[in-house]
């Protein structure tokens, strides 16, 4: 029998409809029915102002293809009460919308949208097979390509080795595993033979990880965990949970069943990799960072070196101008500075001092030239960049806008100090372009605070700066090396060891 949807022209029989596949969906508006299971649903909210953009839903099909859902959210309190997870239903009318390029949960190309003449009808005791799930497993290789993307959010799969720094030899108590304060659980988990990795869970999947750990009279072993994001946390590969994540745990579904039979059967591989050595970074001396860097399996990495300051190289620049804003290098314009970075919102910036520092070091193994930029550099001398640029041309006057401004004694005091450094060597060393490591971080000492002083020393090199009218800055910085702008960015420039290094300063 006929009836009336939403006042408009009458519906066919559940026989007369016709049923479209999800292969078939195409963009645009369709009067057809879909036929489905509700994996998931979540909400969608924007992450800065926190209001609800819509209900997002992970939906598959008789066929097993997996399509995005989405409910506006001004029509959310309609379809919500007839929705749980798990349960089929059918949909009449819909529109195939543009999948969005960030964050997608599924490969096909267009989003079912519910319209405001849309019916969500559950189906129930149906001959047809709907499979319960489907997963999107990748790499560790692939994570890490995709990293900081804001692209597709996969699942990863494997077996957990610590819980918020707990091993799973001895069963972490209840407390250890309340997230009321933090709201975040960190399980490290490693993938068959692959490396251990770091997983970030937050808010709800936390909630749930929790929820289901406690649940087990054994302790659960193997994880699953869908949606994450790959992101970079302190120079390491972190995967991250999203709004759309879940959380399964051994027996829960099928992979997880499957993959702790294999590790029942490989029992050794739960302990092949330490996992600390995802919780710190490794100490390396420098014969070894540059033996690494010479492997052809060499990444991007970061690692912590002790060594002596040798000397501080002179004939190039320790300094350059930055963006206020981004810290790319800026150069100067007719009225203003301007950044070199097209990413950069601020187009006309003021112009800022900021450590490029190379400094001679060596240890027990071997001798190396580090960059010193930003923080790190303040860490070591006390005092910002600008701050000693500004106390030069003080004391100089206008000799001090044309000559170049030679390396400050604060830099020169650190000759001779012994200090833990975090390094990080990037496809620059690898391509052989440069033997110079950058510094990110000086470990051994304190960063001084900011205080009223050094806050108006700082404005005064900034407005100092903004103000000259000669092109000596930006052409002296020019004539230290054509690539400043690069170096501002990457941190260092080729330089020799052997040609840096002078006698060190005795006391």
């Amino acid at each position: 029998m006929a009836m009336k949807r939403n006042g408009k022209a009458p519906v066919s029989s559940d026989s007369d409809e016709k049923v479209v596949f999800f292969n078939d969906v195409s963009l645009g508006p369709h009067e057809s029915q879909l036929r489905f299971r509700l994996i998931h649903f979540w909400e969608a909210r924007n992450p800065v102002k926190k209001t609800v953009i819509g209900l997002e839903m992970l939906l598959i099909d008789e066929q097993g293809t997996v399509v995005q859902g989405f409910i506006p959210p001004g029509r959310i309190k309609k379809f919500l009460p007839d929705m749980k997870r798990g349960s089929v239903y059918k949909l009449i009318n819909f529109y195939g919308s543009k999948n969005k390029p960030v964050y997608r949960v599924s490969d096909h190309v267009a989003t079912v949208s519910f319209t405001w003449n849309s019916e969500l009808i559950p189906l129930h005791d149906i001959p047809i097979h709907f499979a319960e799930d489907r997963f999107r497993f990748h790499s560790h290789e692939d994570f890490e390509a995709n990293c900081d993307l804001r692209g597709d959010l996969y699942d990863v799969l494997g077996h957990m080795k610590l819980v918020n720094g707990q091993t799973l030899t001895e069963r972490p108590t209840l407390d250890e595993l309340e997230i009321a304060a933090t709201r975040h659980v960190l399980v490290h988990v490693q993938s068959h033979d692959g490396p251990v990795m770091k997983l970030y869970l937050w808010d709800q999947a936390a909630t749930e990880f929790c929820q289901k750990f406690k649940t087990f009279e054994n302790t659960p072993t193997v994880i699953l965990v869908t949606t994450v994001n790959p992101k970079r946390l302190g120079g390491t590969l972190a995967l991250s949970s999203m709004s759309s994540t879940r959380v399964f745990m051994d027996n829960d579904v099928q992979p997880t069943i499957e993959y702790s039979t294999w590790l029942g059967c490989n029992p050794d591989t739960a302990n092949q990799v330490i996992a600390e050595v995802v919780t710190k970074r490794e100490t390396l001396s420098i014969a070894d960072i540059f033996s690494y860097i010479k492997q052809d399996s060499a990444k991007d990495a970061f690692f912590e070196c002790t060594a002596t300051i040798d000397d501080v190289v002179h004939g190039s620049a320790w300094y350059y101008i930055a963006c206020s804003g981004c810290h790319s290098k800026a150069t100067k314009g007719p009225t203003s500075m301007v950044c070199t970075n097209t990413k950069c919102e601020k187009v006309n910036t003021t112009g800022v001092a900021e450590y490029r520092a190379k400094i001679s070091v060596y240890d027990n193994s071997e001798q190396a030239v580090f960059v010193l930029l930003g923080d790190a550099g303040r860490s070591l001398t006390g005092k910002h960049a600008s701050e000693l640029l500004s106390s030069y041309f003080e004391a100089n006057g206008d000799k001090g806008a044309e000559d170049e401004v030679p390396v400050p004694e604060a830099l020169i005091s650190i000759i001779g100090q012994t200090h833990r450094f975090c390094v990080k060597v990037t496809d620059h060393n690898f391509s052989g372009n440069t033997r110079a490591i950058t510094v990110t971080k000086v470990l051994s000492q304190d960063i001084p605070p900011h205080t009223e002083e050094s806050v108006g020393n700082n404005n005064a090199a900034a407005s100092k700066v903004t103000m000259l009218t000669r092109d000596e800055v930006s052409e002296s910085s020019k004539s230290r090396g054509d690539c400043a702008n690069e170096e501002s960015k990457r941190g260092y420039d080729t330089a020799d060891p052997e040609k840096a290094k002078r006698p060190r300063c005795e006391n």
